[in-house]
């Protein structure tokens, strides 16, 4: 068993302080300007550099703004009720990747409206690019020490010192590296290097991303201060999972039927 001592603070200069997991969402959204970038030079691509500098920007405030703004209101809405304005104090930390992932939603309709490009179109080339982001943020709460694990007696646990006890847990943060960073990569690399039908390409994101946060769920000690939301097993991850497992299933079926029907027109 190993005890985790590792110090979150990557740069101290007097009272400035530069967390290891702020330079996680810089490690984010640098690999996801330059993989945009790679694929717009393709010939053909419809793409220009300098869009992808506005996409990602754009990108980057929706996964800030609304990556707070879903840590609040799904995961402590009581606070909120008691103190509105705690929803602006980004210095005591907290994000919510389904949070985040609405607040992308939201920017890339802004992206659609502006440059006049299809919804989907947009979504099929960003999904792709996300996954690094996602596995650099886990490292981040993996160098926290914080989204600690359940208890476990394998021999890879960890005791993670702010759990506030000496329990050796999953290190479900590395869990989630792997399936949410580096697998997910992976399939929705190749599998958007060919042509595929519009709206494939976020539907696999959507439906891949459900099924491994659901799984790692399992393995991740649920937050505290909501516990099981649902049957004494379901967490509020699971939960908010579920609507992407579904629309991503349903997004995949609709894109491959339009494109048989448009095959055999």
């Amino acid at each position: 068993m190993w005890v985790h001592d590792i110090d979150p603070i990557a740069v101290a200069l007097g009272p400035l302080k530069i967390h290891w997991y702020g330079l996680m969402y810089l490690v984010g959204f640098a690999s996801a300007w330059y993989l945009g970038g790679k694929r717009a030079r393709r010939p053909g691509s419809g793409w220009t550099e300098e869009q992808i500098s506005d996409l990602i920007f754009w990108g980057a405030v929706g996964v800030v703004l609304g990556g707070r703004f879903g840590y609040v209101v799904f995961y402590n809405f009581d606070q909120f009720l008691n103190d509105p304005l705690w929803l602006f104090a980004v210095w005591e930390g907290g994000m919510s990747f389904h949070g985040g992932l609405l607040g992308v939603i939201a920017a890339i309709g802004y992206f659609s409206h502006k440059y006049q490009k299809s919804y989907f179109d947009i979504g099929d080339f960003v999904a792709p690019l996300i996954p690094i982001g996602l596995g650099a943020g886990r490292i981040g709460n993996f160098i926290g020490g914080e989204l600690w694990g359940r208890p476990t007696d394998q021999s890879w646990g960890v005791i993670f010192p702010r759990a506030g006890d000496t329990l050796a847990r999953h290190p479900s943060q590395l869990y989630e590296f792997a399936l949410e960073g580096v697998v997910l990569f992976v399939v929705l690399w190749f599998y958007s290097a060919k042509p595929r039908p519009k709206m494939a390409v976020s539907g696999m994101f959507l439906l891949c991303y459900g099924l491994f946060r659901s799984s790692v769920e399992f393995f991740r000690q649920p937050d505290v201060q909501l516990g099981y939301v649902a049957l004494d097993w379901l967490t509020m991850g699971q939960l908010l999972s579920l609507p992407m497992i579904a629309l991503g299933a349903f997004l995949l079926w609709l894109a491959y039927s339009r494109d048989t029907v448009k095959r055999m027109a």
